[in-house]
Parts: structure tokens; sequence; C-alpha cells
């Protein structure tokens, strides 16, 4: 009968499950958010961050994607870079504007413009 092999844990000590989790939230999503990017269930993506040590194979290329991170960074092989100041939900909400018809992109920067126009106004009072 063969011995059923284990998996060290990576260098850092740190868990599958807590990696990914820091790195969707680094990234600005939160589980819907993700599971609804990847096409899975919410309850999986807290499954994955919480109930189980192994990551799933299948999934990481999809979750290396995503989260703009590689799957040796992923698994803990390698080291993120944090990078802060970064609203990754801010930036794909742009990357959906801009798949908008050129009329419907207008618009929204006519409001924006309005938006940081006004806002500049009340900075600039305090």
């Amino acid at each position: 009968m063969p011995t059923k092999r284990t998996v060290p844990p990576p260098p850092d000590g740190d868990a599958f499950g807590n990696r990914l989790a820091r790195l969707r939230k680094a990234a600005g999503f939160s589980q819907r958010d993700l599971a609804k990017e990847i096409n899975i269930s919410q309850r999986m993506i807290a499954y994955y961050e919480i109930q189980t040590t192994h990551p799933p194979t299948h999934l990481l290329p999809v979750f290396a994607k995503v989260l703009g991170v590689s799957a040796d960074q992923l698994l803990g092989m390698e080291k993120v870079k944090e990078v802060k100041g970064r609203d990754s939900r801010l930036r794909r909400r742009i990357e959906e504007i801009e798949k908008l018809p050129a009329a419907q992109r207008k618009q929204i920067a006519q409001y924006l413009d309005t938006f940081l126009r006004a806002w500049k106004n009340l900075e600039g009072k305090s």
C-alpha cells in the first residue's frame, strides 16, 4: 500500500488559504466578487481560504491571473511585491468603461469631470 505523502508548507509558514485571502483583499476583491470573476461559488472561495491547505490546482492559473500575481507567488514560493495605494476595483471599473461605446464613455468622462471640479472646489474651501 502506498504511503501518503505530504507536501511541506512553504518556507514562510503561510498557508495557502491565508495567502489567497490576503492577495484577494490586496487586489480589492470581496469573496463574492472573486467568485463571480472566476465563475465559482462564494462558498468555494471561503472554503479555499479557511478550510483547506490544499490549493485547487485546476484554478491556480485563474486565481493568479485575476489577482495579478504569478502561480509561484500564490503558492508562496516567491515573495509578492506589495503595491500600496492601488485600487483594483477602480481599475476594473475603468477597464469596463473602456469597453463601452464612445458616446457612453464621453458621458462618463463628463460626469467625472463635473465631480472632480466640485471636489476640488470643496477642497479649496477647506
